[in-house]
């Protein structure tokens, strides 16, 4: 078995054998050598979620995302062709949320693009589906494009990357920047770029915020991590910075409301079978791994799209692109949309409450994080038992104090206020993956809101846009 077609040629059942008998890239790499680069806690997840709303917080990216390379004379050519998102703005001031579909117009995957001109060409950050989606039609589709790819760190052969990348979050984080850069911090307007110096090595700054707040990601030459990490925990120490741990980084989205990696919709299609046998067996596409109470025989309910993902406001009809016939017929019919949904607290506290006594054991809610598929897959479902969407990325933040989850909604249930019914646990008492439990499903009640749900990042949201 040598490519992901081989799999799906020779597997009976793509969805039983997702669900009950893989084990994800992002699961192995988590818990093996990246546990030893980042600590899962430098204090408590809880003070450190706390930090980026009071003072400040560090997030350490250096050795988790991926990222792809992209130059030669059609590199932009490539690039578009491959995505919704417009390149008619292309700087190298400003950055891109970046994203691909399908000729179906099912969601691919997305990343952070840089453009750093035509010499450099681009840096395409995190999001293995998309990297690889990229790579293929580099590979394949005659374009005079050079590519380099830098695996997360525990699959790079020396354990070295090309760049440092760090994220510096909370309301102090102004503060911190502005004693470290050479010259004060510049005025850098959001998702857009510059360069700074920082303790002698020149900085690359995108100004964007994970978090929810007033942010900036730092990233430059891999030899001049430690020299750069220092120089902002030193000036933090006066500023409660707080160094946040694998445990915290990963309870972002629940507040900045990005779905982290949706199943892409890749799996059926003649269409997409050339790329299927490019793909190895043994890559992340193959490796994905469902969970949660969604249980079809068919993969294609696991795909979203880009309404399904908030992105429909990058969608732009100014150039060709792959999928850009199924985008147009897509915006003329109903949708699904993003959104946030409040569980509620009784139900939550039930769920607790069962890992104690007599009766029924529910699956269990960890806490910040509470997802144990990559991707999850919970059933949404209307007040009269209607399957109504699916909920993907759940936990739990401080800030708020609330457990909350991300969905898409049909856009029928999707007015804020909306109450809801998600399914919580798995069906048969729970899959075969070895770190889900034997529980009982129930059910969860929750409330609908608009993403994001904090009103600190609404409002830099609305303060950008």
């Amino acid at each position: 078995m040598k490519t992901l077609q081989d799999l799906i040629d020779q597997t009976p059942d793509l969805v039983d054998h997702l669900y009950n008998d893989t084990i994800s890239q992002y699961h192995k790499s988590r818990t093996g050598l990246l546990a030893t680069l980042i600590a899962p806690e430098y204090t408590t997840w809880r003070e450190e979620q706390r930090a980026w709303r009071e003072t400040a917080v560090l997030f350490n990216q250096s050795h988790h995302m991926p990222v792809l390379f992209v130059k030669g004379r059609d590199a932009r050519k490539l690039l578009e062709y491959l995505s919704p998102c417009t390149f008619s703005n292309l700087s190298t001031d400003r950055a891109k949320q970046y994203f691909c579909v399908t000729p179906r117009g099912h969601h691919v995957g997305d990343c952070v693009l840089n453009y750093y001109g035509e010499a450099e060409g681009f840096e395409l950050i995190s999001g293995m589906p998309v990297l690889n989606w990229v790579r293929f039609h580099g590979e394949t589709g005659g374009y005079d494009v050079q590519m380099r790819f830098d695996p997360s760190t525990p699959y790079a052969r020396d354990g070295q990357r090309e760049k440092f990348r760090f994220q510096l979050e909370g309301p102090n984080a102004r503060d911190i920047l502005d004693e470290i850069c050479e010259g004060g911090w510049p005025e850098i307007r959001f998702f857009h770029t510059a360069y700074v110096t920082i303790a002698g090595c020149r900085v690359h700054v995108l100004r964007h915020g994970m978090a929810g707040h007033a942010g900036a990601e730092l990233s430059g030459p891999f030899a001049e991590l430690d020299r750069v990490r220092d120089a902002i925990i030193a000036a933090g120490e006066k500023r409660g910075l707080r160094q946040a741990g694998t445990r915290t980084y990963y309870s972002t989205p629940l507040e900045d409301g990005w779905i982290p990696y949706p199943l892409p919709g890749i799996y059926t299609g003649d269409e997409l079978r050339a790329y299927r046998e490019w793909l190895p067996a043994d890559s992340w596409e193959a490796n994905m791994q469902l969970g949660g109470s969604l249980y079809s025989r068919d993969i294609e309910d696991y795909y979203w799209t880009p309404s399904a993902l908030g992105y429909e406001k990058f969608v732009k009809f100014d150039h060709d692109f792959i999928g850009r016939a199924a985008l147009e017929a897509q915006m003329q019919a109903p949708r699904r949309v993003k959104r946030v949904l409040r569980w509620h607290h009784d139900d939550v506290a039930r769920i607790f409450a069962s890992q104690t006594g007599d009766g029924p054991i529910y699956k269990a809610i960890d806490m910040p994080t509470s997802y144990y598929g990559w991707p999850q897959a919970d059933e949404l479902r209307s007040a009269d038992g209607a399957l109504i969407g699916m909920s993907q990325y759940c936990g739990y933040n401080i800030n708020e104090r609330e457990f909350l989850s991300l969905a898409c909604v049909d856009e029928a249930f999707a007015e804020p206020g909306t109450e809801v019914v998600l399914t919580w646990g798995e069906v048969s008492g729970g899959s075969r993956k070895p770190h889900v439990e034997r529980h009982d499903q129930t059910t969860i009640r929750a409330t609908v809101h608009l993403a994001p749900f904090s009103k600190e990042a609404q409002e830099k949201l609305r303060a950008v846009i």
